[in-house]
């Protein structure tokens, strides 16, 4: 019943001392010292590994090491191994950490004070309270909804936006493609957390961006999948939009030419929004495990159809 870690080599080290101080009784296995494949059970990783059901006959689990799932071509896992999200508290923290400085560097016109820096321009701009700024939030499962909650405490007016209908106090939810303009509409800096699915694909396009009211932002969150780069490009240098706060592209690193890279409107970070560690998702990983061998379901398992 081994788990075999494919991570790299620091935090790996990490999972092995966890797993042989509180749970001995489950081998751990570190990439590429396989042991005996036929021995593997479960594996966590951030992608699995090519010929995998080849390689690994009797593999149970597949835990990804990433909240989100879109890296893994699961038409390409047997259909009995089944997939685990990975629910680490210490990416939702990080997350809502990232989106308040986001956020609140937005709000507080921050992008224009360091161009006017630049300048020496001595210069305030025109204040407004969080109450007449309006906050979006697309996507609201295991990361929008705490990032909401937590931007509520600012007193930003919050929307939420996503695929199902929720709930959320002092959040003003819609659901669905059909209310998508409504809420894009009533949106001055968006924010996207949603998982990457064929359905949000290149959700934000030009026809979104044009939605959204002249002078908002954007800050992505979600998988570079979800921006058409070129869109945003056009929506910036037109003014339509203001300003851009990605941490995740499409092709990461983006090559050295591409404009994103010194544009005026556009802050860039390298896809660290939040990391897994072995420390905070530790307890999340091995209660999994623990439901697995009762048989009881396990949390933050994919649903293949839904690709999430």
């Amino acid at each position: 019943m081994t788990l075999l870690f494919k991570v790299d080599a620091e935090r790996g080290q990490l999972w092995k001392a966890l797993f042989a101080e509180h749970a001995p009784d489950i081998p751990v296995k570190l990439w590429p010292d396989i042991g005996d494949p036929a021995d593997v059970r479960y594996l966590a990783t951030w992608a699995p590994p090519e010929n995998l059901a080849q390689t690994f006959p009797n593999l149970e689990v597949v835990f990804a090491t990433s909240a989100g799932v879109d890296q893994f071509d699961l038409s390409q896992l047997p259909p009995k191994v089944r997939v685990v999200r990975m629910l680490d508290p210490g990416i939702a923290e990080g997350i809502i950490q990232y989106a308040c400085f986001a956020v609140l560097a937005q709000h507080r016109q921050i992008p224009v004070y360091l161009t006017q820096q630049a300048e020496r321009r001595w210069q305030a701009q025109p204040y407004r309270a969080a109450g007449q700024r309006r906050v979006g939030v697309m996507g609201l499962g295991n990361l929008g909804t705490p990032v909401a909650e937590r931007l509520r405490g600012f007193g930003f007016a919050l929307n939420g936006w996503s695929r199902s209908p929720r709930q959320i106090d002092g959040v003003a939810c819609f659901a669905g493609p059909g209310q998508l303009p409504e809420f894009l509409a009533q949106t001055d800096i968006l924010l996207c957390l949603l998982p990457l699915t064929d359905d949000t694909r290149g959700i934000l396009d030009h026809q979104a961006f044009a939605t959204l009211p002249r002078g908002a932002s954007l800050i992505n969150l979600g998988r570079g999948g979800h921006l058409v780069e070129a869109d945003l490009l056009a929506a910036l240098d037109s003014g339509h939009l203001e300003h851009a706060v990605l941490d995740v592209l499409n092709e990461e690193p983006a090559p050295a030419e591409h404009p994103l890279w010194n544009h005026p409107k556009v802050w860039l970070t390298p896809h660290v929004g939040a990391v897994t560690r072995p420390e905070t998702a530790f307890d999340v990983l091995l209660a999994n495990l623990r439901r697995l061998q009762a048989s009881q379901p396990m949390e933050g398992e994919v649903r293949r159809q839904e690709g999430y």
